[in-house]
Order: structure tokens, then sequence, then C-alpha cells
């Protein structure tokens, strides 16, 4: 199992979109000062905003990509409100 994850900044409101195989252990070290070294340091703390689980990493991969080109807000924040866009998103990338 794999999993496509978008996080949302509690200190800019801004989002992330990342894929893991597992959500705790990547979203611990999103948050952590002393490991992130990556762009998402500077708005630590962040919170889960949306998780899709994947059958494997290929698929999770696609679906990441898919999610980044968008570059809506008003997409990535309907993510969670309408299960209908995650069903249409594995069934065009599996």
């Amino acid at each position: 199992m794999h999993y496509v994850y978008e996080i949302q900044s509690e200190k800019t409101q801004g989002y992330y979109i990342g894929e893991t195989a597992n959500l705790e252990t990547r979203l611990n070290w999103h948050n952590n000062v002393e490991l992130n070294i990556g762009v998402t340091r500077k708005s630590i703390p962040w919170r889960y905003h949306f998780t899709l689980a994947v059958p494997n990493r290929t698929i999770a991969l696609r679906i990441e990509k898919h999610l980044k080109r968008m570059k809506s807000k008003v997409y990535l924040e309907n993510l969670s409100k309408y299960p209908e866009i995650s069903k249409r998103l594995l069934k065009k990338y599996s």
C-alpha cells in the first residue's frame, strides 16, 4: 500500500503534495526542524488535509504528478470535500 497526501501548513495555509508508504513517519519528518531540510521546513507545523491510499508506488506517483500539475488551490481544497474526485483519480491512473 502507498499513499498520496496533501498537507497544509498551519502557519501559512499553503499546501504541499507528496507520496509515501508510511503516513505517520512522513508527517513527523515534515514537522521535524532537525530532519527536514526541504522546502516544507519554513512552513512548520503541517497537518494532513487529504490522503488517498493506492495499491502501489507507480499509481501514487502518477496521481501526485496530476495533482501538482493542477496548480489550483480550489481543486486541492475540493479533494477532501468531494470523495468522487478520489474515485476518478484512482480509475484514471490504475
